[in-house]
């Protein structure tokens, strides 16, 4: 009884955790996640006893039920879609945007959907929150009077202008990797926090874990498909589990009315 209700309980993780998938199919750069299980301790009824080419090789034992272990992320690339807007930046490749949030902490995105927001009538570059975007001079400050901005695939930041077409180098973006990036703390907001399970922030040379397309977005990497055939196979195991249940019940309840 127990065992199948540990099942159930991690079964009911699982779908929560592929419902969040379905929920962020459209979610820009979101990486689908994986619950993981590993099994409890086991009672030993009895113990081998294969001694001198004779006994039993083989134990007797009986499993407890299922424990939720980890969710797993997975940072495959998405596809990419053709936005044609200059702010719009995508990473080909391993990677992520140093973003800084409202406390002046370095958070790391995949999101590259990028605005300006104006500051003493100083532009700068940010996310759709206002979490300045960072470059290897720390904030990327635009400037005034900008007519169009340049990104190339190394990430360097140019920007034209009033009546010129000379383009001004102003940055580049800061663009860091990760040992383990499946340790990174998910913090929403298309944001992840390092920790220590993913170590410290490594900073890509160019050519280095990819390239920057401009004017395009990196969709979410979750396949409809595979998360609904996860779903259906999760909901079948969680009926299963549901009758195990019903079984030892219906036992329990003979059981109970035995009569001499």
């Amino acid at each position: 009884m127990w065992s199948a209700a540990s099942g159930m309980k991690g079964l009911q993780l699982k779908i929560d955790t592929i419902s969040n998938n379905l929920a962020n199919v459209n979610t820009v750069g979101y990486k689908k996640q994986r619950l993981e299980f590993k099994d409890m301790m086991y009672e030993k009824l009895s113990a081998d006893s294969f001694q001198d080419g004779e006994g039993k090789p083989v134990v007797l034992e009986i499993g407890h039920g299922v424990l939720p272990s980890a969710t797993a992320r997975s940072f495959t690339n998405g596809n990419y879609e053709e936005t044609g807007n200059e702010l719009d930046v995508a990473i080909n490749g391993d990677g992520f945007f140093v973003i800084n949030d409202q406390n002046g902490k370095a958070q790391f995105s995949r999101d590259g959907s990028f605005k300006i927001s104006v500051r003493d009538d100083v532009g700068f570059l940010t996310t759709s929150d206002g979490y300045y975007v960072q470059g290897e001079g720390g904030e990327i400050e635009l400037g005034e009077d900008i007519k169009t901005i340049d990104i190339d695939v190394n990430g360097n930041i140019s920007v034209t202008r009033g009546d010129s077409d000379e383009p001004e180098v102003i940055d580049k973006l800061q663009f860091v990797n990760f040992a383990n990036p499946g340790g990174l703390e998910s913090l929403g907001k298309n944001l992840y926090s390092k920790t220590t399970a993913s170590g410290d922030a490594i900073e890509l040379e160019d050519g280095e874990g990819g390239e920057l397309w401009q004017g395009y977005l990196e969709t979410s990497n979750v396949d409809v498909v595979e998360e609904m055939i996860n779903l259906i196979t999760a909901q079948r195991a969680y009926e299963v589990n549901s009758k195990t249940i019903q079984t030892a019940d219906s036992m329990l309840e003979l059981a109970s009315n035995l009569k001499r």
